[in-house]
């Protein structure tokens, strides 16, 4: 279909996409994945939040330890590519506190927003975020599926939140959700 105002060209959307990313009835499909990321995101970030090499007294830490063994692979020429080491090297040891906190508080405010479906596609981003930057520090884990499940929650933003605060929130800040209309 072609525009005649700017000569764009617009692409139809496949039926199979159609339904995954813009048909509520797919939001069930969306509701037990989100559930499952929330709760990996929630329980990490407890876990964090919680503890004192994390944000209590003895804050940074964990992050500091972390950071060491992913420069160690780095040196030995492992899963750490060189640009990443020296942002972590750079930037983020230097600021391990503050950069502790950034990490307990995301992980607990990604797994809140999944889980009760709030601002869902921001949360997945920046799941989706953590997960590559934990990847790039040569952590596999669970982040690979973790990173694929929040990009799919990314892409159905529009539904992944409809059983969910996303419903009611959505609307207000102008997402255009209405139901067909009779023509």
């Amino acid at each position: 279909m072609t525009n005649n105002n700017n000569k764009s060209i617009i692409v139809p959307e496949n039926p199979v996409s159609r339904f995954l990313f813009s048909d509520t009835r797919s939001a069930f499909i969306w509701l037990v994945i989100r559930l499952y990321v929330g709760y990996a995101w929630l329980t990490a970030g407890w876990g964090k939040v919680t503890s004192d090499a994390w944000t209590g007294e003895h804050a940074g830490t964990a992050l500091q330890g972390f950071i060491n063994g992913a420069l160690a692979k780095a040196q030995e020429g492992g899963d750490v590519s060189g640009w990443y080491a020296l942002f972590l090297e750079n930037t983020v040891l230097p600021n391990a506190k503050l950069f502790s906190f950034f990490v307990a508080y995301g992980e607990l405010l990604v797994g809140l927003g999944l889980i009760f479906g709030l601002l869902t596609g921001i949360a997945a981003f920046f799941g989706a975020l953590m997960n590559v930057s934990f990847l790039f520090a040569g952590t596999l884990s669970s982040n690979p599926m973790l990173f694929i499940l929040a990009t799919w929650l990314v892409l159905a933003w529009k539904v992944a939140g409809w059983y969910g605060l996303d419903r009611w929130a959505l609307p207000k800040l102008g997402t255009p959700w209405n139901r067909k209309k009779n023509v």
